[in-house]
């Protein structure tokens, strides 16, 4: 029966891999290590300014214990979505890394780096084609978006894992990918069921996310021509059916359905079979192949500037009802910066009373204790960073005095920095959750390869 092993060790590349999961799984003999190293959960900023959220000693870290192991094996490594975002800029650090560690180590090999930032005039082109659809929920884009955007990247599939392993790469460094593509690639490129290929990729995308102990870092995946199975590379973590099969709700809507680049994983007749207190089997998964070959393209462009301030509140009048107070600091303070001449169009503020509301917004349900004491976090957003600031200066004696009854003698509040007023910088947005229609897997991506001799 043709097999294929893969091991998982970590969710997200530069989070710090667990040694001793890591060497059980080599000992487990897998084919390939397979590691997705980005996602959009941090936000919008990292893709906006093509940057990684991880620190570099952290990339190195755990690209040294892949690359590492992978040549202890004799087998490839591939990595997706690399430095957070996936940009061409964070595929060349990575690479930048992988040749250091081989440098260092003494090792020769072949790097591949598979590019998915896209040029706007291609996209735009396909935009006045037709061949640009938007997604459920996604803002509504012109041919001037593209532009907008300080950078844009399409979701890579399996392909060019394949194509890569095919000309020789021990390493493969890709862009932005689906999580999954990163790690069905060596069992479809094997002969192995395709489906299951799929549905044992996303259940083991997040590492360790499958088991009852995420500290294990990473997950052992085998699959065959019939079906998948998941095993935990720490004898304290186990995986179940409920563990196994829960993930195919991890950032879909649909726990039967999971679109691909390619097609559809299909799970309705997945059957989960518990072979030992580690280790799960799934049979059933099918991939539905879909006559057009789209990419996810993700842009990203920067809204405005912010300023925030944050003041620290024990006054026991404005804890009986923040949200008045909140409303009452906001009408008076406004009346300010209209007589100002600042439009309503070029700035906006909003607090966060921490300790209150701030994590579960919304009224606080009716018999909640009043707190001891809040944090209020005032953010200022305008068209510019000094005019950000220069609102939040307005703001600054009253977050300092302003009272609960305003008949009420001034109480005096706790700034924690000073000064109060903090520049955070640019804000970022999303801007694009579509999809565009490609002539083949290769079409928007771009390769190129290092020997290191």
């Amino acid at each position: 029966m043709k097999t294929c092993k893969i091991l998982m060790p970590i969710g997200s590349l530069g989070g710090g891999i667990n040694p001793e999961a890591f060497d059980n799984g080599l000992s487990m003999k897998p084919d390939v290590i397979a590691v997705d190293a980005g996602s959009t959960d941090s936000g919008p900023a990292y893709l906006a300014n093509g940057m990684c959220k991880y620190s570099r000693a952290m990339l190195k870290n755990d690209l040294e214990i892949c690359t590492v192991g992978g040549k202890k094996l004799g087998i490839p490594v591939f990595v997706g979505t690399c430095g957070t975002c996936g940009t061409d800029n964070m595929v060349d650090l990575c690479a930048e890394i992988v040749e250091e560690i081989y440098r260092e180590k003494g090792y020769t090999g072949k790097i591949a780096k598979v590019y998915s930032q896209q040029d706007p005039e291609v996209l735009k082109k396909k935009f006045d084609e037709g061949k640009i659809h938007e997604l459920e929920g996604a803002p509504t884009i012109t041919k001037e978006t593209f532009d907008e955007c300080t950078n844009i990247v399409a979701l890579m599939g399996s392909e060019p894992y394949i194509k890569a392993y095919e000309d020789g790469a021990d390493v493969v460094l890709c862009g932005r990918t689906t999580d999954t593509a990163i790690i069905a690639a060596l069992p479809i490129k094997m002969g192995c069921n395709e489906g299951a290929a799929w549905h044992g990729a996303k259940t083991v995308e997040c590492g360790s996310q499958c088991t009852d102990d995420t500290d294990a870092k990473g997950v052992f995946l085998t699959v065959d021509e019939k079906g998948f199975q998941v095993t935990t590379l720490l004898p304290k973590a186990h995986c179940t059916p409920y563990s196994v099969s829960a993930h195919m709700l991890y950032e879909n809507a649909d726990p039967y359905h999971l679109t691909e680049p390619a097609g559809t994983v299909l799970t309705e007749d997945a059957v989960y079979t518990q072979v030992d207190e580690r280790s799960v089997y799934v049979t059933g998964s099918k991939f539905e192949h879909a006559k057009q070959y789209t990419m996810k393209i993700e842009g990203a462009c920067i809204t405005g500037y912010q300023t925030i301030s944050l003041v620290g509140i024990a006054d026991r009048a404005v804890m009986a009802d923040p949200e008045l107070w909140i409303k009452n600091i906001s009408e008076y303070v406004n009346r300010y910066i209209h007589k100002l001449g600042i439009s309503p169009e070029d700035y906006s503020f909003a607090f966060k009373a921490y300790g209150y509301n701030a994590v579960i917004s919304g009224p606080v349900p009716a018999g909640t204790p009043a707190p001891r004491e809040i944090g209020m976090l005032l953010t200022v957003t305008a068209k510019t960073q000094d005019l950000a600031t220069q609102i939040s200066k307005v703001f600054n004696p009253y977050l300092l005095h302003f009272p609960a009854d305003p008949n009420a003698q001034l109480p005096s509040f706790a700034f924690p920095f000073s000064p109060a007023h903090i520049p955070r910088g640019a804000t970022y947005e999303f801007r694009m959750h579509h999809v565009v229609e490609t002539d083949d897997p290769f079409e928007l991506v771009r390769f190129k390869y290092i020997d290191i001799k």
